[in-house]
């Protein structure tokens, strides 16, 4: 590459590079270790020096010099990787640039000129990337070790390196950590010893900050089952915080599928840069603190003092403005902070320059006065350009009379902090909140503290449209909506009716509608039934939608991952602040699976519904951070009672009797039926709890827990929740396949680790990827992960053992199309090892009955003159498109009774019965023999013959292989010869056709009549000149035939060296990625 001229100095330079070409104004230099005669001391000196040292020839072991003849200064202008590169530089100088210095009359002038030059080519290559780096020098310098080292394909993106220690064992490797979109690597040399590590962040399990008495501060990452620790990094929070964003990329990318459409820093993978991504977490964060919706981010941020009238003094604190939002935080930001949204500004008054303060206007006759704003007349022309959306709706509020000093104290809190979107949140706002909402205000505070108010006011009819697209739709997601609708809150009066059950239908079967891949899953009706309660239906609506998309995310699918995340989130809550509770009871595992209802529904299925609104309350104030606290408060007020019990059904009783006796003196509402259990007979042997006393003790005892913490625990323990859950599916996975293959359980789990990453090496470099749909994880075990043909091609010329099928060859294609029993253009991990299996370990038998059905239909299903157009028109189906979703209905099935495509929750409707009928045919089905095999027609037996010489071909033993298949071939054709023969006096003159021509051989013809070429033959195939030399062998004749040449019977039961072709495939799956 092309290099910023920089001079240098010459005057040991000879000692460590060696001169390859000259001339009068370049020289061309190789570094002394590399290249032809590299090796030896010289080699390990210069290779361990080029390591340590941040240099540019540690880079490239060759480089392209600029002098002048009357001048000592020297110049580099380009280094290459390999001689090639080099080369091609040279020879560019040669032909653009020598010609023209001759006209120059000074060395000044030549040397300016040059320079000039070289500046151009490398501000011409920086207009190709779209990726603006903070040292572009240096980064392009480290791209190129990154290239060279890690020969990763060239999509690959670096994102940012970090000098560092890697210890391996108790030794200390000094080297360079690489940070890239898909992978974390690290390269050391020191002295010979070459130390290497590439790991995607799809395999990680953990990623944390660690210290001990060895390493001070360093950064643990657990992969494979295998720790690595990394430290001596001079920036070590930075290098943990951008690691965590890339694992969280990757694992929201490939896992979630999420495509980060609103967010451009994010949505092209070959794109993300270290600010893209800093940039990113502000604006998550940003989102998170104030409760906003996805589509905001943050754009700008002032620092400023905001007049607070209710305190009567400046705060300092921060302006963060979005693309419809002003907020504005508190230094510490629990004083206080205010969300004004773009549409509530009436008016932005003229700044005051004397104080550079600025001051806002918004309904209600409120104003708002920020003061030393740096920037305050751009932040007052900005506010205006984003004014003038319409208002937000109004609420109305109803008083009872047996919660007047409540509603009470919240007007005064209205007066004195405003009301509605623009209103202040401060402390004084959370202690109303832990006294208690009245009921008649809880709908509009749930709205305005979960942000769902500004995604209403910002769709209006939404929901209607939504009710009437989604009336009448029939989808296992309605299906299981109308199962559920009957256990919501049964014994409250208000889903005792149709009135509210049918409220409660429309708005789960809308949010259905609306997320069909959330579709609808048990605990949103308990959750849907409580906000019905206070709000009104469309509220209700958009109440569900920020509790299940932004709030509590990942919680409402099959897999809850979330609510596991959660939970791991407690555990370490747990170990923090109850060390006493961990001493006694080492196996925390208990409080996650006692835990989950709690997670899952914010204690609403655990506590009588008058008690749990108040929790719902803080929740959608403090979000998560509530349950947690709620839930150490819980376990500490029943700390001795659990300490002391004998096994975890004693724990569950304790628990489950507390809960039934937590009251809420204050409730309005008539007493509701409690919900069976052993509490209820001997209720007044549990002191009664009152609600808000608990939630207040949570609030006093671990209100010291920070959003941010959690959030970055959520991260870290999402990785691990995650990679457990797939660790569970490739153990159910390898179970199964255990059972009908021979491979020993490691050799699986590595054939599982190399078939996963397949799929994932389709997915890393592109956005959206359509591979991305051959992973579903509501699916079975087997199902899970799938590969195309394209994936499936590139792994099984991995790992094949003869060699025999290239990446893109039309016998890859028919080997496809074999083991794809079910035709739905995708393979499973079960198929493919079966398919391996046969070949590794099958005996004599098997592999030739595998490679004879290689050359019949549906595998084969042409002549080898049609094989061009058989790749063109039967690639196409087959690759990683989804088009062959839209062949598959709910009854298509496979063979072997696994539901290939269960449709997507809130797409299509599932017939059980054809299921259920499908698996009881698979149960009586036959195993299939030798005899059961069709006939091998002329065309299919030209083309066995082919497979077998490429099988045999670079055998030391190709000569005599070769000589055995001409002798069998002949063989079969004269014993075809002789029975055609026998046969000829018998047969009626008017029907030659051989009687041996079987079904197999006519589905053959009929496949192959969809070309011009076949049609013909077709045709002419009722010909009596054409048919007397068609002819066809069974399986039985080409076995017993094959069977008497002992140099094919000893190459095809020579044993292969399983693990050492796992071994190497597993080196040269990204490199064939690279190659293709």
């Amino acid at each position: 590459m092309w290099l910023k001229p920089e001079e240098i100095l010459l005057k040991n330079a000879f000692k460590l590079w060696v001169t390859e070409k000259d001339n009068e104004y370049f020289v061309l230099q190789r570094r002394r270790g590399y290249g032809e005669g590299g090796g030896g001391l010289t080699g390990l000196l210069v290779g361990t020096l080029d390591t340590v040292l941040d240099s540019t020839s540690k880079v490239a072991p060759y480089r392209i010099l600029h002098h002048t003849p009357d001048s000592q200064v020297y110049w580099s202008i380009a280094c290459g990787v390999t001689k090639e590169e080099i080369i091609q530089h040279w020879d560019w100088l040669q032909q653009n640039i020598m010609r023209t210095l001759s006209v120059f009359d000074s060395s000044e002038d030549v040397t300016s000129f040059v320079q000039g030059k070289i500046r151009g080519l490398i501000a011409e290559e920086g207009k190709t990337c779209l990726v603006q780096e903070d040292d572009p020098e240096k980064f392009r310098e480290a791209h190129l070790r990154f290239e060279k080292w890690f020969e990763l394909p060239p999509e690959e993106k670096l994102v940012t390196y970090y000098s560092c220690s890697y210890w391996k064992g108790k030794v200390p490797c000094q080297g360079w950590l690489y940070l890239s979109t898909n992978f974390l690597c690290f390269y050391s040399y020191l002295l010979g010893a070459e130390v290497k590590l590439v790991i995607s962040w799809d395999e990680l399990w953990r990623l944390e900050k660690t210290s001990n008495v060895i390493l001070t501060e360093s950064i643990h990452v657990l992969a494979h089952g295998e720790d690595h620790y990394f430290s001596m990094l001079l920036h070590l929070n930075e290098t943990f915080v951008i690691m965590e964003q890339l694992a969280d990329y990757s694992i929201k990318r490939l896992f979630d599928k999420e495509s980060f459409q609103r967010e451009p820093a994010l949505s092209d993978p070959l794109q993300i840069t270290k600010r893209g991504l800093e940039a990113n977490a502000k604006s998550e964060q940003f989102r998170t603190f104030f409760r906003l919706p996805k589509e905001e981010n943050l754009l700008e941020v002032h620092e400023s003092f905001l007049w607070v009238p209710f305190s009567h003094f400046n705060t300092l604190g921060k302006i963060c403005l979005s693309e419809n939002y002003l907020c504005f935080a508190s230094q510490d930001g629990s004083q206080c902070h205010v969300i004004i949204p773009m549409r509530e500004v009436v008016n932005v008054e003229k700044p005051d320059s004397s104080s550079r303060a600025l001051t806002v206007c918004v309904r209600g006759k409120r104003a708002l006065r920020f003061s030393e704003v740096r920037d305050y007349q751009r932040l007052a022309n900005t506010i205006r350009s984003r004014c003038g959306i319409s208002a937000s709706p109004q609420h109305s509020a109803s008083s009872e009379l047996k919660e007047k000093m409540k509603e009470q104290s919240w007007n005064i809190h209205f007066s004195e902090y405003g009301r509605g979107t623009s209103m202040f949140f401060t402390r004084k706002t959370r202690d109303l909140i832990v006294r208690g909402v009245p009921e008649a205000l809880r709908g509009e505070l749930w709205m305005l503290f979960s942000g769902a108010v500004n995604d209403m006011a910002t769709h209006p009819g939404y929901y209607t449209e939504l009710v009437e697209q989604s009336l009448g739709t029939s989808t296992l997601a309605t299906d299981e909506i109308e199962r559920d609708l009957h256990r919501s809150l049964p014994e409250h009066p208000a889903f005792q009716s149709d009135t509210g059950i049918s409220a409660l239908r429309r708005v789960l079967t809308a949010y259905a509608y609306r997320n069909p891949k959330i579709g609808y899953c048990q605990a949103m009706n308990i959750l849907t039934s409580v906000l019905l309660l206070y709000a009104k239906e469309e509220e209700a609506f958009w109440l569900l939608v920020a509790v299940c998309e932004r709030m509590l995310p990942d919680y409402f699918n099959r897999r809850i991952i979330g609510a596991l995340v959660d939970q791991a989130v407690f555990e370490d809550l747990i170990r923090e602040n109850l060390p006493q509770l961990v001493e006694h009871m080492t196996d925390l595992s208990f409080f996650s699976s006692v835990s989950l209802s709690w997670f899952l529904t914010l204690f609403i299925s655990v506590l009588p519904i008058e008690s749990a609104v108040n929790v719902v309350d803080c929740f959608f104030y403090d979000g998560i951070k509530a349950i947690l606290q709620l839930g150490l408060a819980v376990l500490d007020y029943n700390m001795e009672a659990l300490i002391s019990c004998h096994d975890d059904a004693e724990a569950v009783t304790i628990l489950n009797k507390f809960f039934d006796s937590v009251t809420n003196k204050d409730s309005p509402l008539p007493p509701t039926v409690q919900q069976a259990s052993v509490g209820n007979n001997d209720k007044s042997s549990h002191i009664s709890v009152d609600i808000s006393e608990l939630i207040r003790e949570a609030y006093e005892k671990y209100g010291n827990i920070r959003s941010e913490e959690v959030e970055s625990s959520r991260k870290r323990n999402k990785l691990y929740v995650i990679q457990t859950l797939e660790d569970t599916t490739k153990q159910n996975v390898i179970r199964v396949v255990s059972q009908d293959v021979r491979f020993s359980a490691s050799q699986l789990d590595e054939l599982y680790n190399l078939f996963k990453r397949q799929h994932f090496l389709s997915c890393y470099w592109t956005m959206n990827s359509p591979a991305l749909l051959h992973h579903d994880p509501s699916l079975a075990y087997l199902e899970q992960y799938q590969l195309g043909f394209q994936q499936f091609s590139m792994l099984f010329s991995l790992l094949e053992p003869w060699a025999f099928c290239s990446i893109k060859s039309t016998l890859s294609l028919w080997v496809f199309r074999l083991i794809d029993e079910n035709q739905d253009g995708l393979i499973n991990f079960k198929e493919f090892c079966c398919a391996l299996d046969t070949l590794y370990t099958g005996s004599f038998t098997n592999k030739l009955k595998f490679l004879f059905k290689l050359h019949l239909p549906p595998a084969f299903t042409g002549s080898p003159l049609h094989l061009k157009e058989q790749r063109i028109q039967h690639f196409i189906p087959v690759t990683e498109d989804s088009s062959h979703l839209s062949r598959l209905t709910a009854f298509d099935l496979p063979e072997d009774g696994v539901i290939r495509k269960s449709p997507e929750r809130g797409r299509g409707k599932v017939d059980l019965q054809a299921y259920l009928k499908q698996w009881q045919n698979e149960i009586l089905k036959k195993e299939e023999t030798i005899k059961d095999l069709p006939r091998i027609n002329q065309t299919q037996f030209i083309q066995f013959s082919k497979t077998l010489y490429n099988i045999f071909h670079g055998d030391p033993e190709e000569e005599s292989l070769y000589r055995a298949v001409a002798h069998v071939t002949s063989l079969l054709l004269r014993m075809e010869e002789v029975g055609r023969r026998l046969q000829e006096p018998s047969s009626p003159p008017e029907s030659k056709k051989p009687a041996n021509t079987t079904a197999g051989e006519e589905s053959s013809t009929e496949e192959s009549s969809t070309t011009p070429e076949s049609s013909d033959t077709s045709s002419s195939h009722n010909s009596q000149d054409l048919s007397e030399t068609e002819w066809s062998f069974s399986f039985e004749q080409v076995l017993a035939s094959l069977l008497n040449e002992p140099a094919i019977v000893s190459f095809f039961e020579r044993p292969v060296d399983i693990q050492m072709k796992l071994g190497q495939a597993k080196v040269a799956q990204l490199k064939s990625k690279t190659n293709k």
